[in-house]
């Protein structure tokens, strides 16, 4: 009989658990992570911008650069896709490319860069000291490669999605953004109505 009562008390509690009310996403919850609190860099229009601007709005964060052969494009043209799926509901989300080549990615290359996937991402860009600190701040690793007559920048390819509390929430890999960011930001914006 105590025994039976244990595994019952054992079972009640996991239920409890699973029926937290928190919400289910289907991208990596980092919710509480001691990373990700702070960004201060500049957006493509010339505007200075830190995270706070973006309160009451979900963010969607990417760091990346203008002349990235594959995972950027992708990222972003996935993105632009979730938030059509969206709705009405995708203006209440911000997205946001960092680049990690300060060196090419000027504003301007940046303006016409990130608005060619949609017209509301804003791209971001520091002097390398600050895109060093941005990256840092969000465990994103960089570095320029020579590459035939150039260089090009390998660097960290996930995604991460702030709630509209300025939270850091998930951590979204950029294989997963087709099928994951749409449910996984209609699931936030749920949450934080």
């Amino acid at each position: 009989m105590t025994t039976i009562c244990r595994y019952s008390f054992a079972a009640l509690l996991f239920l409890a658990a699973c029926g937290d009310g928190a919400p289910k996403f289907k991208s990596a919850d980092i919710t509480g992570a001691e990373y990700g609190r702070t960004l201060e860099l500049t957006d493509h229009a010339g505007r200075p911008r830190r995270l706070e601007d973006f309160r009451g709005k979900a963010v969607v964060l990417f760091f990346g650069f203008t002349h990235c052969p594959d995972v950027c494009p992708t990222t972003l043209a996935d993105t632009a896709q979730a938030l059509k799926l969206l709705g009405e509901d995708a203006q209440r989300v911000q997205v946001l490319m960092v680049t990690v080549d300060p060196e090419r990615d000027t504003p301007e290359a940046l303006a016409k860069y990130v608005t060619a996937f949609d017209p509301r991402f804003l791209g971001l860009r520091g002097d390398l000291a600050a895109t060093q600190r941005a990256a840092k701040e969000f465990k994103i690793y960089f570095e320029k490669r020579k590459s035939g007559d150039g260089y090009s920048v390998d660097h960290s390819g996930q995604s991460y999605v702030i709630d509209p509390q300025g939270r850091l929430r998930l951590l979204v890999r950029p294989e997963r953004i087709a099928e994951d960011l749409a449910p996984d930001l209609r699931t936030l914006l749920r949450a934080s109505s």
